[in-house]
């Protein structure tokens, strides 16, 4: 099947739903529910091979062909940005994000971004899986989350790190500050999570078309109304801590989305402080760490 494609079949629990409601309520789609009228306007959504109506009322076991658009390359202009490389070889290199950056562009970010330095640095010598748009990308972080990222140079390394986040045997703790003490020195959320059915933009836990997802917490360091704190991915899937932390009643100290700005940071104060992979042609084992950055350690003496 064409990677534009997507057949999905309705189970027994959503029958009786709205065709245009339920498609927009498949995380992995990421469409809204506009989007999805305008589809069905195209006629590049089948029900049962036939083209339903946005009311259409769906049965269970009935079958959709979902036919999105390709992207439309955006034109990606090399870019020489400061770049701190913390490994770097013939197949991948480390990178240490700064907190402000976007990884890749997209709408509103056609520039300045991760992609944009490391086409420059790399002279375009990226992985192409991830299509033109996101070129070596292997996983993101968040604009406002700082730390280490992994980009694929050989589409090779590109599957092979990809193999190791599909069976979770990647190495990835962060570091964050969160709103309250914690009752428990360390414990495990286990929640899935999936698209919030209210705000498309924002991520919940959720039993309704959620993956699985699992943060392990321990405390550092216990301020006097916050807690600086450590988080191990077992899992990776989109705002995970931000979205854990908030479902145990401490979000993330500044998180404008699932907590509230705070003066003196911009964003989140989270940070993806050590990775550690099979690195995917040689097999050696790496493991990198990154410094606390500069806006982290103030807001901990601002909190202390």
């Amino acid at each position: 099947m064409p990677q534009n494609e997507r057949l999905l079949t309705v189970p027994e629990e959503d029958a009786g739903m709205r065709v245009d409601a339920w498609i927009a309520a498949q995380a992995e789609l990421e469409l809204t529910r506009s989007a999805v009228q305008q589809h069905l306007e195209r006629g590049s959504i089948l029900c049962n091979s036939t083209t339903p109506k946005k009311n259409t009322k769906l049965r269970a076991g009935d079958t959709l062909l979902i036919t999105l658009p390709e992207p439309e390359p955006l034109d990606l202009i090399p870019e020489n940005l400061p770049l701190d490389i913390v490994y770097e070889d013939d197949e991948l290199l480390v990178v240490n994000k700064p907190k402000g950056m976007v990884v890749h562009p997209a709408p509103g970010h056609p520039d300045h971004t991760l992609v944009n330095a490391l086409l420059y640095h790399c002279a375009g010598r990226l992985s192409g899986i991830n299509g033109v748009i996101r070129p070596g990308i292997v996983h993101r972080i968040d604009k406002d989350t700082s730390g280490l990222l992994i980009v694929a140079k050989t589409d090779r390394a590109h599957l092979g790190l990809a193999e190791q986040i599909a069976a979770h045997s990647f190495t990835r703790a962060y570091e964050a500050v969160v709103c309250g003490r914690l009752k428990e020195e360390s414990g495990i959320v286990h929640a899935p999570i999936g698209r919030d059915p209210r705000d498309r933009q924002r991520m919940c836990v959720t039993e309704h078309n959620a993956k699985d997802a699992i943060t392990h917490y321990s405390t550092i360091t216990e301020l006097p109304r916050h807690t600086h704190i450590r988080c191990v991915l077992e899992t990776g899937r989109t705002h995970q801590i931000r979205v854990h932390m908030k479902y145990i009643g401490h979000p993330i100290y500044g998180d404008p989305v699932y907590g509230r700005p705070e003066k003196g940071i911009e964003g989140q104060c989270l940070h993806a402080k050590q990775i550690g992979f099979v690195h995917p042609v040689t097999q050696q084992y790496l493991e990198f760490d990154s410094p606390l950055p500069d806006y982290f350690c103030a807001v901990l003496r601002a909190l202390s």
